[in-house]
């Protein structure tokens, strides 16, 4: 059973400051979030997690990461400037990007971002942009095919397909691209691949390390280049439903150990750091949506409105993400009434659940939605005149603080042009 990390007298008392609806974020559970991911990979020196900022692009939130030792993993202008703003430069910036703008490429070299190229041809294309090859440097692997792990009675697990997948340098091209970058001038190099997304499996990371660890042989034994780094990327994924089991970091990262040993140190690389880019497992448990019941709607289907809409949380709209909903106050309460949670806008899928069994709701009754910390706020945008809501942070002392306001109209209106 999911519990909210935060109490109903809390969020009355918040609510009396910050109307709804608005994004909480808890900083305790972020903070040991970080030292758990850390303590799993302590194993290797120069181990390193590379927070997603797309996943949460706020400056307490990267801050927090930063005193807890994550770097930022950026994808855009934005994003590096942010970055650089709450303090981090230099090898604290890993830089992916796809179809980059030249203006994007020299932000991140002025700053020292390590560049995570996506493409064989933006080779030609960085060095044109800023006049030179970076020392150290990193290229993003695709494999193609599908990506299945583990073995049973049923056969091998379906994770994803890479072969649909707009991200990376075939293998071919990866080997050629090492090459050409060493005679441009690299002398430091990194391997990057992201083949999954949200997995409950402690077996995803170390297969793709396997993955990329035998290539590393292989890429260092032909080309000759310094292999520094390799970046996991992310692909860890939250428990969403109440009875999906949830991943282990500590047997996670045990599991890539194992592979590290019976791979790499064998073939002398034994000082190769190993690199993350989580955001939904760092975030996602550890943010939620808080709206308020507005109104009820019986017809074919009963239905409960609230004041948050799919502006504010689009992956139940966008993919039929499941988010589970604590109707606060009555968390042991039998879920005997069934609804679908519906939002204001002018879309039929504008629905945070349907057929969803839950306690007898009221008008006036606050609702959590969980696991919203991640690709959250993130995805907001203003169909229909929407305004972005507020994040506000419930620190470890049990205050909380305002870290972005509201949106206004005003807010809205700014960028157009009347006359």
């Amino acid at each position: 059973m999911k519990r909210p990390f935060v109490t109903l007298e809390q969020l009355q008392e918040m609510t009396a400051q910050y109307p709804t609806p608005f994004h909480l974020y808890d900083e305790k559970g972020i903070r040991e979030n970080a030292r758990a991911l850390k303590a799993a990979f302590a194993w290797n020196p120069g181990f390193k997690e590379y927070f997603a900022v797309k996943a949460t692009p706020n400056p307490a939130i990267l801050k927090i990461l930063r005193e807890e030792g994550c770097g930022a993993d950026c994808s855009s202008l934005t994003e590096l400037m942010m970055s650089d703003r709450c303090g981090l430069t230099g090898p604290e910036i890993m830089f992916s990007y796809t179809d980059t703008p030249a203006e994007v490429f020299k932000l991140a070299a002025k700053l020292g971002a390590t560049i995570n190229l996506d493409d064989f041809t933006h080779i030609d294309f960085l060095k044109e942009t800023i006049g030179y090859i970076p020392e150290t440097i990193s290229c993003r692997f695709n494999p193609g095919g599908v990506f299945t792990i583990g073995e049973s009675t049923e056969g091998f697990q379906v994770m994803d397909n890479p072969g649909d997948s707009k991200y990376g340098f075939t293998r071919e091209q990866l080997f050629e691209g090492f090459k050409k970058l060493k005679v441009m001038g690299a002398k430091r190099f990194g391997i990057h691949a992201f083949l999954a997304s949200n997995t409950l499996s402690n077996d995803y990371y170390p297969t793709l390390a396997g993955i990329l660890f035998r290539l590393a042989v292989e890429l260092e034994r032909e080309t000759g280049c310094d292999i520094c780094f390799i970046n996991l990327s992310g692909g860890v994924g939250v428990p969403y439903k109440p009875d999906q089991p949830a991943n282990d970091i500590a047997a996670i990262g045990e599991g890539v150990r194992r592979q590290f040993e019976e791979i790499l140190v064998p073939a002398g690389m034994g000082d190769v750091a190993i690199y993350t880019e989580l955001g939904r497992f760092m975030l996602a448990p550890n943010g939620c949506l808080v709206t308020r019941v507005l109104h009820f709607k019986h017809t074919y289907k009963e239905y409960v409105g609230v004041d948050a809409c799919a502006a504010n949380l689009m992956r139940p709209a966008m993919y039929g993400a499941y988010h589970h909903i604590t109707v606060m106050g009555k968390e042991d309460a039998p879920c005997d009434h069934k609804y679908d949670v519906t939002g204001g806008l002018c879309e039929n899928n504008d629905k945070f659940a349907i057929d969803r069994m839950l306690p007898e709701v009221e008008i006036g009754d606050l609702l959590v939605i969980h696991d919203a910390g991640a690709h959250g706020f993130s995805m907001g945008y203003n169909y229909n005149g929407k305004l972005r809501s507020a994040e506000v942070l419930l620190q470890e002392d049990g205050s909380t603080r305002l870290i972005r306001r509201a949106e206004t109209p005003e807010d809205y209106f700014a960028t157009l042009i009347f006359d």
